[in-house]
């Protein structure tokens, strides 16, 4: 099995939810099948072919499973959060969104050090934490996830994909909190989250997107390149529209094919002479 193509397709099909579904409801629990059914299609593949080697194994739980993983461990969570939100009441709302906060800061606190092994990119302990052989070592209290398949599991695959997928639940557990704020009617002050809002053009995004992407900015360049654009259509409150077909018109100009790009470098080189002076 191609993992890599398989992600991939993956990716595709979120990416087509996304724009297809009208409540995060809904698209909570088609990303959650979507999911689940390439994670069983994985394990099938793992069970009958196994790996070639240590470095493979790890590969693929530090970095194959955990695309799948940590969308269904994000969604899963989102579609919780929703399902159990106070209706009505904006004081009690905001109670909730802290309290989930709270419990997320507590894992991150509890998980301190393996978020920092994660963080600072290090690999001495891969072998034990990303292969199944040190499978006893799985830490018991750190998952609520009470069984888990020794075939398909490491001691830290699912911690890590917990990790991953709970930085991105505080992001919108800060984004609902403000909104609930701004319902509310109440100020929002300096110390809350900015909303950002790109005011440039969908080409001038693009350009950005694929300097990231290629520049291998992001995760190493480990991430496909539509869950970056996804990410930063999301951040920057923008529609980026069919980024692929935007990229090829920008391919077809005949001067200056990275114009926002030198744009930007000018202005920053221009603020520098200046402020020499």
């Amino acid at each position: 099995m191609d993992f890599e193509l398989q992600n991939k397709k993956l990716l595709d099909d979120l990416y087509s939810i996304k724009h297809n579904t009208k409540t995060i409801i809904e698209r909570s629990n088609q990303t959650i099948l979507s999911c689940r059914n390439l994670l069983h299609s994985f394990k099938k593949e793992i069970v009958k072919n196994g790996f070639k080697s240590v470095n493979d194994e790890i590969i693929f739980f530090k970095v194959v499973k955990q695309i799948p993983l940590i969308h269904l461990i994000y969604f899963s969570e989102v579609r919780s959060f929703e399902i159990q939100f106070p209706k009505g009441d904006t004081q009690l709302q905001q109670k909730h969104i802290k309290k989930k906060l709270g419990k997320l800061n507590r894992f991150f606190l509890y998980n301190i050090d393996f978020g920092q092994y994660i963080q600072s990119n290090q690999i001495h302990l891969d072998q034990q934490y990303f292969t199944r052989d040190y499978f006893d070592n799985l830490p018991i209290t750190s998952s609520k996830f009470y069984f888990q398949d020794p075939d398909f599991c490491t001691p830290y695959d699912m911690l890590l994909g917990k990790l991953k997928a709970n930085y991105q639940l505080i992001d919108y557990l800060q984004n609902r909190l403000v909104t609930t704020k701004q319902i509310n009617g109440n100020s929002i002050n300096t110390t809350d989250q900015v909303e950002l809002q790109w005011t440039s053009s969908k080409t001038a995004l693009t350009e950005l997107i694929y300097a990231l992407y290629h520049g291998r900015a992001i995760n190493n360049g480990k991430t496909d390149i539509k869950v970056i654009a996804s990410t930063l259509e999301k951040v920057l409150h923008f529609d980026v529209g069919d980024f692929y077909k935007t990229f090829s018109d920008i391919k077809s100009r005949k001067i200056s094919r990275t114009k926002f790009l030198d744009d930007l470098s000018t202005g920053l080189l221009s603020h520098m002479n200046n402020s020499e002076e």
